[in-house]
């Protein structure tokens, strides 16, 4: 049935704060509750809720506020001394991940070029489960925050080519003008946004900083702002936010405005796990159950393997690489949106594109248990676990 927007967020709102209260009662991770909304309420189970595109539009503002938040708590000098540790790691690690689902997807009789595409969407970490489940203090204060944050950007930018690679050939094409304009958008932007952070924000700020409501809208603006340009430039809206946030964690004020943009960055998310639920066609489920629970199984098992083994030298203790091994071990977002992208262009099938999206539930579901039962988090369900 046909809804209004304020009418879909009242179900979705009341449905997830009496959901979540299930989850907290029993003592299940909170993302769950949302997922499993989206399912029951979305096109393809009551259909209350129909118009996911819009929806989908608003929640990735989530994603984009969390990278913002990520960066505020990221000093530059320590990011790229991750970043120094973190690309062998990163690239071994994409292309064991592309054979595993490039291989199952083969053995499944999917064609090459869907076998390529579900391979690629492999490569890849859940940006949100990954930061969402990370306590802040070992962001703070511990060397695998850090190693997390340089192996997830990373990713973020082999993402980005790939999803290059994905809109050329369906043009019939492959741009290698397009590739160069994508590798050197990175070091224009961040030149772009140091000259206007020194030339104009932190002037503003250091005049008016005692006007809380004007730093807050300033914050707000300057992360859309380099999320536009940078999604101008080739590269994605997340990373934009991220060099925002990067950019301002050196200012004086960094700390207050991460606190007074969690909110709003968590009514964002919700929107986003409800999304991922309600754009999961119900109906295909019996056709790709099997190799969903294969590669599923698979990611959980391997990724964390993999991360242990190639982290070995770079993190100071086995306890540490498997930590990172496990808070790593699922598929992204960014496999959803490429999984999207090449069915809209007529790359793959329905059934390769819901293989990818029902690996991504699995995956995130699982992972979201094993990191809140087993290690540190905001949301640990132990409370000798649970730390902000």
């Amino acid at each position: 049935m046909e809804t209004s927007l304020t009418f879909s967020f009242f179900l979705i709102f009341t449905g997830a704060a009496l959901l979540a209260s299930l989850a907290l009662v029993s003592r299940q991770p909170l993302l769950i509750a949302y997922i499993l909304l989206g399912a029951i309420i979305g096109p393809y189970g009551a259909a209350w809720v129909t118009d996911l595109e819009l929806l989908a539009e608003i929640a990735d503002i989530g994603i984009v506020f969390l990278l913002f938040l990520l960066g505020l708590d990221m000093q530059p000098q320590a990011l790229l001394h991750s970043l120094k540790k973190t690309t062998r790691v990163a690239l071994i690690s994409s292309a064991i991940f592309l054979a595993v689902g490039y291989l199952v997807s083969l053995l499944f009789n999917f064609s090459n070029a869907e076998a390529l595409v579900i391979g690629a969407a492999m490569m890849f970490s859940s940006t949100i489960i990954g930061i969402k489940l990370l306590p802040t203090t070992v962001l703070h204060h511990r060397e695998n925050g850090e190693v997390m944050v340089g192996i997830l950007l990373l990713q973020d930018m082999i993402a980005i080519l790939v999803l290059l690679v994905i809109f050329s050939v369906s043009q019939g094409e492959f741009s290698g003008l397009s590739l160069v304009k994508t590798l050197l958008a990175l070091p224009l932007l961040c030149a772009a946004a140091y000259a206007a952070l020194r030339g104009i924000l932190l002037p503003l700020i250091k005049r008016f900083d005692r006007f809380h409501e004007y730093i807050f809208l300033l914050a707000i603006g300057w992360c859309l702002g380099l999320a536009e340009a940078a999604h101008a430039l080739g590269l994605s809206a997340e990373m934009g936010a991220f060099i925002a946030g990067i950019s301002l964690a050196t200012s004086p004020i960094s700390q207050y405005i991460a606190i007074n943009l969690k909110p709003l960055r968590d009514f964002f998310l919700i929107l986003f796990f409800f999304s991922l639920g309600a754009r999961f066609d119900l109906g295909l489920l019996a056709e790709i159950a099997l190799p969903a629970s294969l590669l599923a199984g698979l990611i959980l098992l391997i990724k964390p393997l993999s991360f242990r083994y190639l982290l070995r030298n770079t993190l100071e203790s086995n306890t540490l690489c498997w930590d990172l091994g496990f808070r790593l071990g699922q598929i992204s977002e960014f496999s959803l949106l490429i999984a999207y992208l090449a069915f809209d262009h007529g790359l793959i099938g329905s059934a390769a594109s819901h293989l990818v999206q029902a690996t991504a539930i699995l995956t995130f579901v699982v992972s979201s248990y094993i990191v809140v039962l087993n290690f540190p988090s905001p949301i640990a369900i132990a409370d000798e676990l649970r730390r902000d």
